[in-house]
């Protein structure tokens, strides 16, 4: 698969799956605004389809704490306070260092090669200023590292977790720019080669650190009241 291209949604799904897969996507990729609301009608018309299978999706997203109702058929993305970066922070190193710790002791040549070939891809966006393209592609080469570590129940929660973050790493790319997005992407794949578990688990921890502490400066500079009333709590 070409890292550069979204992946593919099976089109064996039912119209409800692939809905949650779509509006799932735009949630990771940050096309959604922390506290921007959104009608159904509205996003029945982004997606294609009818009402019944978005609200399915909205759902479950809901559930999942991606999504939250606003009443008159509105949904929104969840505003994060300090308090939940400070959660989320702890949650996502302890749970994606030990993933990284797990896949290093089975990596392979051919997932460190995929890797690359995503890390790759992923500094060409840096380079374009393509803050969208980078969302896609950092949270596929975080989900192939995971994957390599074959632990449902673990990604399962971690999924959870970059639903919850993700939006708000948009903010920080419009706030601090592409360029300004240091990771630990070489590293760690070269602790993958190594099959050196520590280094894995570590670089992944930092790459998680810095990102998390870049939301919590962009939430300590809310512009209007409102956002500050949000990170103070």
């Amino acid at each position: 698969m070409d890292p550069e291209e979204p992946a593919d949604t099976p089109s064996h799904l039912p119209a409800h799956l692939t809905i949650y897969g779509q509006l799932r996507e735009m949630i990771l990729c940050g096309d959604l605004a922390p506290g921007q609301a959104v009608t159904i009608q509205g996003l029945t018309g982004m997606l294609g389809g009818s009402a019944t299978p978005v609200r399915e999706a909205i759902r479950r997203l809901t559930s999942e704490g991606a999504l939250l109702f606003q009443g008159n058929r509105r949904v929104s993305v969840p505003v994060l306070t300090l308090a939940e970066v400070e959660a989320l922070t702890f949650g996502r190193v302890a749970l994606e260092a030990e993933l990284a710790r797990r896949a290093a002791l089975v990596a392979t040549p051919a997932l460190t090669q995929e890797l690359r070939a995503i890390d790759a891809a992923l500094d060409r966006a840096i380079g374009q200023g393509d803050a969208r393209g980078y969302l896609r592609l950092n949270h596929r080469f975080h989900m192939t590292l995971y994957a390599a570590a074959d632990s449902a129940i673990l990604s399962q929660a971690v999924n959870g977790f970059w639903l919850r973050a993700a939006p708000s790493l948009r903010i920080m790319c419009g706030r601090l720019g592409t360029q300004n997005l240091p990771d630990m992407h070489h590293e760690t794949i070269a602790a993958l080669e190594r099959r050196d578990t520590g280094a894995a688990a570590a670089a992944i921890a930092r790459d998680i650190r810095q990102g998390m502490d870049n939301i919590r400066a962009v939430l300590l500079e809310a512009p209007d009241d409102a956002s500050r009333d949000a990170a103070a709590s």
